[in-house]
């Protein structure tokens, strides 16, 4: 019992980090794929990244999964709801009515989470934290709402978060957010065909 207690304590991240990056490929394949059964992983990963972001004092990230909790409940939600002579939502272009809308939402939400971060917590990475999760709760949006420009708005997340989780120390995490930016771009290539055929 001490043995595997000592383990947990020294490598509990690191374990924690290599279970979340593997659900985190498998919650990216089922988005390549636009499966609804994404919202379902979706559940999962947050809460065991919950615990990862709290222990790599990632608040604004560890505050953002409670979010992505909702949002997969949300977004299962808007998926099952679809025209009723379609199998499933169907892949559209965001309106442009929402672009101006959902830019604003970005920086009010960077600069609230940001005042909170440097208020509330001793993060060492206010600044960039801060702008992952505001871009991430518009572009979770987007992808409830299965708009294909949604991937345009990971790209940008996964790439700084993959820079930010270098600097953390959760190195697993880090490779995975490279990952998701390259699949990322095949991911609107592939939804740009599927919403054409």
């Amino acid at each position: 019992m001490d043995t595997i207690r000592h383990i947990w304590q020294e490598h509990g991240l690191l374990l924690l980090d290599i279970t979340g990056t593997i659900i985190g490929l498998w919650y990216l394949w089922l988005e390549y794929r636009a499966s609804i059964r994404l919202w379902l992983v979706g559940i999962i990963m947050p809460a065991l990244y919950l615990v990862i972001y709290y222990r790599a004092g990632l608040y604004a990230d560890f505050g953002l999964q409670v979010y992505y909790l909702l949002a997969a409940l949300y977004g299962w939600t808007a998926w099952k709801n679809k025209p009723a002579d379609q199998p499933e939502k169907p892949i559209t272009s965001m309106p442009r009515r929402h672009l101006l809308p959902a830019a604003g939402a970005a920086v009010v939400l960077w600069a609230a989470i940001y005042i909170v971060l440097r208020v509330c917590t001793d993060s060492d990475v206010a600044l960039c934290d801060s702008y992952v999760n505001a871009l991430s709760i518009v572009a979770l949006w987007m992808l409830a709402r299965k708009y294909v420009e949604q991937w345009f708005m990971w790209i940008v997340i996964d790439a700084v978060s993959a820079a930010l989780y270098v600097y953390k120390g959760i190195p697993f995490t880090a490779g995975l957010y490279a990952l998701y930016a390259v699949i990322a771009v095949l991911g609107y290539l592939k939804w740009k065909k599927m919403m054409q055929g």
